[in-house]
């Protein structure tokens, strides 16, 4: 082991859990809205996608390109909680969807603090 290594930030079970509630909004929110509208399916992805990477909290995020309050951060997260669980219920079956609300309470649970100090700034 090379003690001159710089040191790795371990994952928070938090950022594990929350990366996994977006990647399942990504894929539920277009697949539900694909019946109705494919521009809506597609706008929905560059939405929960390029919101979270526009807007950020400075001293939340390495990079900040458009700052906001920590309570902008919040919602946005909120939404992409949102999105996972009520589009996976309108696109899959329920064995499918009752998985992802439990893993956006989850993420929820385990966010918490990171919103405290988020709508504390």
């Amino acid at each position: 082991m090379n003690s001159a290594a710089a040191p790795r930030d371990p994952v928070r079970l938090g950022d594990a859990l929350r990366f996994l509630t977006e990647l399942v909004a990504w894929v539920a929110t277009p697949w539900a809205l694909a019946g109705h509208s494919t521009v809506l399916a597609v706008l929905s992805v560059v939405l929960l996608i390029g919101l979270p990477t526009v807007f950020g909290t400075p001293g939340d995020k390495k990079q900040v390109i458009v700052a906001v309050p920590g309570a902008g951060t919040v919602a946005l997260v909120a939404l992409q909680l949102a999105a996972a669980v009520v589009s996976s219920w309108a696109a899959w079956p329920a064995p499918v969807a009752a998985p992802v609300t439990v893993l956006a309470a989850a993420c929820a649970v385990t966010e918490l603090p990171r919103w405290r100090r988020l709508l504390a700034t």
